[in-house]
């Protein structure tokens, strides 16, 4: 007989060995007169006998230790009530590394003055856990014996304990959410560092300090302090207002609604004192279940005799009910322990082991019990015996069922509680892999009450990054059998406490989302920064832009100037000839006058510069949703040379359809799909058209195809070729794992797929399309309607399943079609045609199916096009066949060692070989809109891109055609499966030929061979990688993203841009040095940790080659400018003191000296932040002006020197003509020519330097100057304000203001002439 089906579960649960109960304590049976007898009647007589306890030692004159059996469960808020730490050990008998009860804990402990009753543990079981602390213990204690699942080295040492229903110790983080870049402590030491590391804002404060030694002031020591503390407050003020933003995206995010069981024990003494509000979106709290009740504390003499009373009176126990109820939380109270209850599309807050998976029409308060043999009716129900105090509208505990059903759960794959046991989840935001993976309770909770998890225990290893890995193990503790009243010992079998392995099959990590429409119920085994979504993420760092690092080294370079023109100056007087101060006085004074040169208002400039870039970006209309959460480097957009994207959501929208098929001699697209439709109505008649209550009879592969009767040749291909077409689509329609389910929204109910793989949901609703549509699925049989009829037209038995997998790259079934009536109920011993279907990648299955002559070119044809594509075979088997490959690959799976391997050499020994060729699928994966262009444009631009996805090789390299990141011309050069045992020499052969052709290659590697090149090779991988125009990684992980990212970075010290939509590229986000998320349907991770947020693919281009390109020419223009500000005003500043023959006296003094800076040329130069050189539609159009920028031109060491010799020849005029002309070296006459001019020379100088004007930029520049004028009156103090009226001054002015600007301009215009920008050029065409 064949053996059910079951999906296959890596690892799946063996039954515990007789060794599974390995503890290290002295039963309460060794305590008595029989103490003495050998291990084995100590081990069977672990059922005690409660009648002879009264002839044994009192519980009153024990002392007891904590417990280390792994199956015992007891009350530990009674037991050690105020104490949160962990009182659990390893299963090996090793203490948990992270903390333990001590040995000396009293059986009873005072609390608050009164004794708390240590109650029995849920449904009434009760056994000992105690033993004689080791001064009272005449016998040694045994060593701890060991199962192979609890020496597992990941377990050692390293694991935690978790019993379901306790406070979790303190040292579990909470489960918050955090974004934060600071606290309210490093607040202020961290933004201060990274202010003064900056050299001219550590120049300005020593300069600002110096002004306090009365020896060097130069002036009021305001002029200095406040500008410096204007720009600090400036600059931490937005650095405050975003980290507060960040906080309360986070608090947005930590106060999702969560459901959680809470399991209470009604006589008052809870199992857990939960003191966590009930969070219901602010509304008044509610609960589902009866609410607790309170009792007083007992005193220590009626303790001890509830003890004793417990384990007397013939072994009947007290059996309190324990009662659940649900209570809805914030996210950021969940706790280690807590049982959550999720949803379909809800998204999973903690890192959680499934428990338990049912119908979400099932619902939870009434969770049916059904009695199984060995177990009492269910009390609660109203039935004979039934305690009306323990009925209620909460849930009382009916008599729980026995180890022996557990047991026939476990093998019957733990459906017997009515649950599937099976869900769904999304985890594209965690490891990037558009598949679905299907999850599994473990058989030994899927078939347990909700009420019954207390009696759970899980040991979970250590918190790790490793998304794909987990080991852990749980233990269900056994029972008594509440009919068992004789005080009989019990079967030893039903005694032992049932363990299971954990694996990763049975986990749900955070940030995943569960789009099954089932509910799950899942204890919580890490939280907050220990889950795998937070440990992959890397903390956010401040990002300075590149901008900022060159202004901060042309800085160093203007104050070694300003040092070298101090001591120049003081050694042409002389440093022995001073006599009214010290000659480094006179120098400190000089640098103290010079310190114009490095503005302080240069980076307040620069910083209100990046907000307003920033507000363009946000109310651009063509790029609607963008958001900009660092303001600090818009101007890096306008440098990128590497773009590293993630696949799905990013470049594709992970919507899969089926475009073509082909099935040997003729192919279909599009309206072709037609004539499909006509053949699967025409293969699957299974009964009169025109009467629906006509039986029909059930479709099988061997069923004769009808087509209208014409008897000519026509008739006769047509037939052959509707054979083929319906023999394709129905090994499409049945070989998945795809499952229907049926939703109601609005009223009115529609059906959904759920499958692990959006390619197969794709294939079954194109099935559906032409006809075929499938209308149930189980774990036993699939069921086929037809769409036209409504009839059932196929039903098979699924024999088994064999799944897809990374390295075998196909998927298979072998199904048995019923026969007979539709209507007909099938039955066990039908006896049908059996089949073994296959599909997979033609890499693969051209060596699995017969000869043909036409697989390969095909599978290209649609390779080219862009489709993922699968070859589909066939095989029939006869039962012999079937029963000889059943009991070989049985045999195969009991292996405890090289399982998989041999389980795969029996399916390819047996079944794939010579299949039947049926056909080619081509599915389409549905790219973002305009991703073609907007790659293309990137490439024109310079820019190169890797795509970086956790999805699988064959899909990213169909994704990099069709999404033309690969070229046409270009060569794919593919490296997959290194190891660290793949020879050196190997591993640098497979990048000789990229070396060799590196701007014709692209390169397309798995996560694998990465690793293998970042650890062994990193420097010869990077070097070769970064000169390809396209890299594609497959199966990367989030750490592997990062890694890249910062590779890059490190290696060509070039801008890195990173883009992603899912929180597996947190971490690559926040290691490029731009980070862009996108707003996805899968939430907003990504886009709440990247500096920009955009709405979809093809924003990226214009925030790049448009507001990029404003943001960082229009910085450097403002920066040179204000550079050259402070350096002409200097200048000025030196030729006066070699006028007044070296003396460090001030030029201009207080307010001249600020109102320069500010309201004199403030508002003209900061105008320069709306000027633009190229319109958007020229900047689209000529993607290579992009590239221009990269290389640093717009600011650079020779437009630097050209901007300093502008400002020392202006300079030298303006304060050299004013001398001369005015005739007089310090008088108020002088001054105010010289300030004049200097003015009315910055304002022109602004006004030469515009391309395209603003309205603000002309009443700027009107504005200004009329302001100059109107404040001359109130200059008396620094101004001859009779000479300032009068014709002399007038002209003196005019013809200094000529010479000084008529020769730059007349240079800059005879170069743009003879050497025209590129802006010039297209502006021109």
């Amino acid at each position: 007989m064949a053996r059910r089906h079951q999906y296959h579960q890596p690892n799946a649960p063996d039954s515990p060995g007789d060794g599974s109960d390995s503890d290290i304590q002295l039963d309460i049976d060794e305590l008595g007169p029989n103490d003495d007898e050998d291990e084995d009647e100590d081990d069977a007589s672990s059922t005690w006998d409660h009648n002879s306890l009264d002839t044994r030692i009192p519980l009153r004159n024990l002392r007891a230790t904590h417990t280390r059996r792994f199956g015992i469960q007891r009350d530990n808020d009674a037991y050690r009530e105020g104490e949160q730490t962990a009182a659990t050990h390893h299963l090996s008998g090793s203490r948990d590394s992270d903390g333990t009860m001590e040995d000396s804990a009293p059986l009873l402990e005072a609390s608050n003055g009164s004794i708390t009753t240590r109650k029995s543990s849920p449904g009434g079981w009760r056994q000992s856990s105690l033993r004689l602390a080791k001064f009272f213990s005449s016998t040694p204690d045994r060593p701890p014996t060991t199962s192979p699942e609890t020496q597992d080295s990941s377990l050692t040492g390293t694991s935690r304990n978790i019993t379901i229903g306790q406070d979790p110790p303190p040292r579990f983080p909470p489960n918050a959410v955090s974004n934060a870049k600071y606290t309210a402590w490093s607040f202020l030491p961290r933004t201060l560092y990274n202010e003064f590391s900056f050299f001219f804002n550590m120049y300005f404060l020593l300069v600002a300090l110096s002004q306090l030694i009365p020896p060097l002031r130069v002036g009021y020591v305001s002029t200095y302090v406040f500008p410096l503390l204007f720009v600090l407050s400036i600059t931490l003020g937005k650095e405050a207002l975003s980290d507060i933003a960040r906080r309360r995206r986070d608090a947005e995010a930590n106060r999702g609604p969560y459901t959680i069981l809470r399991l209470r024990d009604p006589t008052g003494t809870s199992r857990r004192k939960d003191k966590r509000k009930e969070y219901v979106g602010g509304k008044t709290p509610t609960r589902r279940g009866r609410s607790n009740t309170s009792s007083s504390h007992p005193n220590r003499l009626d303790v001890i005799e509830e003890e004793e009373e417990i384990v007397g009176h013939n072994g009947k126990e007290s059996k309190p009910a324990i009662e659940m109820d649900e209570l809805t939380i914030r996210s950021r109270d969940i706790k280690v322990g807590d049982v959550v209850k999720l949803g379909k599309d809800q998204r999973v807050p903690a890192d959680l082991v499934i428990l338990k998976s049912f119908a979400a029409e099932s619902g939870l308060v009434t969770y049916p019990h059904r009695p199984r043999q060995g177990s009492l009716p269910n009390l609660s129900n109203g039935e004979a015996g039934s305690n009306p105090q323990t009925s209620g509208s909460a849930l009382t505990t009916p008599v729980p069922p026995t180890e022996a059903s557990l047991e026939l759960g476990k093998l019957s794959g733990g459906t017997e509680a009515g649950g599937t046991g099976e869900a769904f989840l999304r985890t594209d935001q965690l490891d990037g892999e558009t598949d679905w993976k299907l999850r599994l309770a473990s058989s030994l909770t899927q078939s347990l009450e909700p009420w019954e998890f207390s009696r759970l225990r899980i040991v979970a290893a250590r918190p790790s990054k490793k998304v794909n890995e987990f080991v852990g193990m749980i233990e269900c503790m056994p029972r008594s059998d509440p009919q068992n009243n004789s005080g009989a010992p019990q079967d030893r079998a039903s005694q032992k406490a049932l363990t299971a392995p954990l694996t990763i099959d049975n986990t749900a990590w955070a940030n995943t989302v569960l789009a099954s429409n089932v509910t799950v119920l899942a204890v919580v085994v890490y939280t907050g920064a220990q889950t795998r979504q937070a440990m992959s993420t890397t903390p956010p760092r401040s990002k300075t832009g590149l901008l900022d690092c060159e202004i901060n080294d042309l800085t160093k370079i203007l104050c070694a100037l300003t040092l070298t023109l101090s001591i120049v100056l003081v050694a042409l007087e002389g440093f022995e000839n001073r006599e009214e101060m010290k000659w480094y006085v006179a120098i400190t004074r000089f640098l103290i006058l010079f310190s114009t040169i490095i503005p302080v208002s240069l980076r307040v400039n620069l910083d209100m510069g990046k907000s307003v870039y920033a507000r363009f970006i946000e109310r651009d209309q063509g790029i609607s949703g963008t958001v900009v959460r660092t303001s600090t480097i818009p101007e890096e957009l306008g440098r990128i040379e590497y773009l590293l994207s993630d696949k799905t959501g990013t470049l594709t929208r992970n919507e899969m359809e089926l475009k073509k098929i082909h099935v040997g001699t003729v192919s279909y697209a599009n309206e072709a799909m037609d004539e499909v439709n006509s053949y699967i109505r025409q293969g699957f008649v299974t009964g009169p058209a025109d009467d629906v209550l006509e039986p029909s009879s059930l479709v099988t592969p061997s069923s004769s195809f009808h087509t209208p009767s014409a008897g000519n040749q026509t008739t006769r291909t047509r037939r052959e070729i509707g054979s083929r077409v319906r023999d394709l689509v129905l090994a499409l329609a049945l070989c998945h794992n795809v499952t229907p389910t049926t939703e109601e929204e609005d009223g009115q109910s529609f059906t959904t797929y759920q499958a692990s793989s959006p390619d197969e949901i794709a294939i079954v609703r194109w099935t559906e399309q032409v006809g075929l549509r499938l209308v149930h699925r189980d774990r036993n049989s699939i069921t086929l309607q037809s769409v036209e009829t409504s009839r059932v037209v196929v039903r098979v038995r699924i024999r088994e399943i064999f799944p897809f997998t990374s390295e075998g790259k196909r998927m298979g079934a072998i199904l048995q079609f019923l026969q007979g009536e539709a209507s007909a109920t099938p039955s066990v011993g039908d006896a049908g045609e059996i089949w073994f279907y296959q599909k997979g990648a033609d890499t693969v299955m051209t060596s699995i199916v017969a000869a043909n002559d036409w697989l390969d070119e095909e599978t290209a044809n649609m390779a080219r096009e862009g489709f993922r594509t699968l070859v589909v075979g066939r095989r029939k088997l006869s039962a012999q066949q079937y029963l000889d490959f059943s009991a070989r690959y049985k045999e195969a799976s009991l292996s405890l060692q090289n399982r998989d391997a041999r389980m795969a050499r029996v399916v390819k020994e047996h079944l794939e070989s010579s299949l039947e060729l049926l056909g080619v699928t081509g599915v389409e994966d549905k790219l973002q809109k305009d991703v073609k262009p907007s790659l293309e444009l990137f490439r024109n631009a310079g820019i190169k891109i890797w795509m970086l996805t956790g999805d699988k090789v064959e899909t990213a390299r169909c994704v990099a055609v069709s999404a033309k990141l690969v070229s046409r011309t270009q060569y794919i050069h593919t490296i997959t499966k290194l190891t660290p045992e793949t020879p050196a020499a190997s591993a640098l052969d497979a990048l000789s030929l990229l070396r060799s052709k590196p701007e014709s290659t692209a390169l397309l590697i798995d996560g694998d061979s990465l690793s293998y090149f970042l650890s062994h090779h990193r420097w010869e991988f990077i070097s070769v990688a970064v000169l390809l125009p396209a890299v594609i990684a497959c199966r990367c992980s989030p750490t592997q993203k990062a890694d890249v990212a910062y590779l890059i970075r490190q290696f060509t010290k070039k801008r890195v841009a990173c883009i992603g939509d899912g929180g597996n590229d947190v971490s690559m986000i926040q290691a490029a040095d731009v980070g862009v998320g996108i707003v996805g349907k899968e939430g907003r991770q990504a886009s709440l940790a990247a500096d920009f947020s955009i709405t979809s693919f093809h924003h990226l281009t214009k925030l790049l080659v448009w507001h990029g390109r404003n943001s960082y020419k229009r910085s450097a223009k403002l920066a040179q400018f204000i550079i050259h500000r402070g350096l002409i005003i200097s200048v000025c500043q030196t030729m006066y003191s070699i006028a007044a023959h070296y003396e460090p006296n001030a030029l201009y003094r207080d307010w001249l000296l600020v109102g320069y800076a500010t309201v004199y040329t403030m508002a003209p130069v900061f105008s320069l932040v709306l000027d633009k050189d190229v319109d958007e539609g020229l900047a689209s159009l000529y993607p290579e002006l992009y590239k221009e920028l990269t290389n640093g031109q717009s600011l650079s060491y020779r437009t630097f020197f050209v901007w300093v010799a502008i400002s020392i020849y202006q300079g030298s005029i303006i304060q050299g003509l004013s001398q001369i002309l005015v005739g007089s070296v310090d008088s108020p006459q002088m001054v105010s020519v010289s300030f004049t001019v200097l003015v009315i020379n910055e304002l022109i100088m602004v006004a030469c330097e515009v391309v395209t004007w603003h309205r603000f930029m002309v009443a700027s520049l009107l504005g200004t100057m009329a302001i100059y004028i109107g404040s001359i009156p109130f200059l008396g103090g620094y101004f001859d304000l009779a000479y300032v009226w009068s014709l002399a001054f007038a002209w003196r002015v005019a013809a200094i203001s000529a010479i000084s600007l008529i020769p730059p301009y007349s240079v800059k215009i005879l170069r743009r002439t003879l050497k025209p920008p590129s802006y010039r050029k297209v502006q021109g065409i």
